[in-house]
């Protein structure tokens, strides 16, 4: 069960959103990000109803209503398996000026430093900062608050060489990217992803929201000058308290005209 936030679900409005339905939209959203593959078999009635504090007929329900959207099958003998094939993600977008963003933005809010270790890399760290599994590296979890609210839930891994050379401190006061040029690295560029998912039990209490409340999310590799990953950061943005935006001009590409981003940015709400 180390997949699952162990805490127990308390939603802040528990008649309009049922506990049955609230562990539905976390597993459901698991399934659809490919945390559960194909294949896979989900804990039990009995388990799930021990990791969210429900009953077991509760934990019975979420399962029934992820099998009848087709996304498990429930067999007899075998117990629940996910039957959904994650599909190609949305296509990503390309923005300019959003390190300048990141970095004023660090400087204007106020940050909670929630985890900090050195640990081996997974399979899908490894793969975003192109090191091998199982090389060091520095995971750090942080949450930005504005005005005493909290707005996002940072998840970050940088490589060991590079985050041996700050500590838990230094993060706990300064933004990421001001320490990552303190310690040499030439910030060059970086790919990002925007989407959308849904707060599960640990994240909703750190942002201080209800299970299965949407968020923005953000997963961003930023680059050195050399084309080496430098960090591999998922951010999760409360929506009613962050917005991104940005100008479009149309520009002739070909005989077709296209919008393109002439200035980008974020606002805090």
């Amino acid at each position: 069960m180390d997949r699952f936030d162990a805490g127990a679900i308390r939603p802040t409005e528990p008649a309009r959103t049922p506990l049955y339905h609230q562990i539905y939209l976390v597993l459901r959203q698991r399934i659809v990000d490919g945390e559960f593959a194909d294949g896979d078999i989900l804990p039990g009635e009995f388990e799930l109803a021990e990791v969210y504090g429900v009953s077991r007929i509760t934990a019975k329900r979420a399962l029934d209503e992820l099998a009848k959207d087709g996304l498990v099958r429930r067999e007899r003998g075998r117990g629940t398996m996910v039957s959904h094939r994650r599909e190609d993600g949305p296509m990503q977008a390309q923005f300019e000026g959003q390190l300048e963003d990141l970095l004023a933005m660090g400087l204007e809010t106020s940050v909670d430093l929630l985890e900090f270790a050195y640990m081996p890399a997974s399979a899908e760290v490894a793969s975003a900062l192109d090191c091998a599994s199982g090389d060091e590296v520095q995971m750090s979890v942080r949450v930005r608050s504005v005005r005493g609210e909290p707005f996002s839930h940072l998840t970050t891994y940088v490589p060991g060489d590079i985050g041996r050379k700050f500590g838990e401190k230094d993060l706990a006061q300064r933004p990421l990217l001001a320490l990552l040029e303190q310690s040499g690295v030439h910030v060059d560029a970086a790919e990002q992803s925007i989407t959308a998912t849904l707060a599960d039990t640990g994240t909703a209490r750190r942002l201080d929201t209800t299970v299965g409340a949407p968020l923005i999310k953000v997963v961003r590799i930023v680059q050195d000058i050399d084309g080496r990953p430098v960090e591999y950061i998922t951010a999760l943005y409360r929506p009613d308290r962050y917005q991104y935006h940005m100008n479009l001009t149309r520009q002739a590409e070909g005989k077709a005209k296209v919008w393109s981003p002439s200035r980008t940015g974020y606002r805090l709400t």
